[in-house]
């Protein structure tokens, strides 16, 4: 699946429990690149935050920035529990869209 011009709300993790970013975009994988290689530069390349732990898909931009609002007014707990309710073993979600495995 593509995800070019498919608004989503992501979280992303340096690591297992480690520090999270939510971020809004309308193309996924571009934006997962641009973490990757610290193109994105700000908060997750000062804290090395690269790993895709959830994300949502929406059919339009504004409810996707809606809900990124949302998200990131919310507790570190609530984040948390978002993630393990569909992603419990922190996987890096990107590799299934062909990443490679970060060490």
């Amino acid at each position: 699946m593509s995800f070019e011009r498919t608004p989503c709300v992501y979280i992303l993790a340096s690591q297992r429990n480690g520090t999270l970013y939510v971020g809004v975009t309308s193309d996924l994988e571009s934006r997962i690149h641009q973490h990757r290689t610290n193109a994105a530069g700000g908060f997750s390349k000062r804290y090395r935050v690269k790993r895709l732990v959830w994300f949502e898909v929406h059919e339009e931009m504004e409810p996707a920035i809606i809900r990124e609002k949302q998200l990131k007014k919310w507790n570190r707990a609530w984040k948390l529990r978002l993630i393990k309710e569909t992603n419990p073993q922190w996987h890096d979600l990107a590799e299934d869209f062909g990443f490679e495995t970060l060490r």
